[in-house]
Formats: C-alpha cells, sequence, structure tokens
C-alpha cells in the first residue's frame, strides 16, 4: 500500500528549512551579555521555554558553569574530619 502511494506520486516535495524561534547570534551576545544568567531568565528574554535555551546553547556547544573553580580545588579539609568546635 505504502509503495503504491509512493509510485504515484509524481511530483517531489520542495523541502523548506524550519524558522527557528532563537537567532543563534542572539543567543551568542545574551551570554556575553549576562554570563551568569540562568536558563530560565534566558528563556523569559527570547519568549521561549527553557529547554530551548538547553538545546540551543548544547548545540552552540556552550557550557554552563556558575563557579569559576572546581570542586575539587574548593575542597580545604579532608573527608570525613569534622570542623565542628565542641564546647565542654
Amino acid at each position: 500500500m505504502a509503495i503504491s502511494r509512493w509510485i504515484n506520486q509524481i511530483e517531489s516535495k520542495a523541502s523548506t528549512t524550519r524558522q527557528r524561534k532563537i537567532d543563534k547570534s542572539e543567543l551568542i551576545k545574551d551570554v556575553e551579555q549576562y554570563p551568569d544568567a540562568y536558563q530560565k531568565e534566558r528563556a523569559e528574554r527570547f519568549g521561549v521555554c527553557q529547554k530551548a535555551i538547553w538545546q540551543a546553547l548544547k548545540k552552540l556547544g556552550l557550557t554552563y558553569k556558575k563557579n569559576s573553580t572546581s570542586s575539587e580545588s574548593r575542597r580545604k579539609r579532608p573527608a570525613g574530619i569534622s570542623t565542628k568546635k565542641t564546647t565542654v
């Protein structure tokens, strides 16, 4: 059945490019202007949902890190040793 429909199709359908809601260059400018902004804040500025911002950032290869230092360098004391002061 599907083959007969394919054979009977005389004209090929023209492909169109889908218009995106988020302009890539505008998103890059937004990241440069507001480097510490949350995805939710960016979504409000662009008028889209947070997932759309996440996907666009992922496609652009932009990573998001809130802290400038790594979690390993923030550890100053060995694990398991408590620094709480006890009073007697």
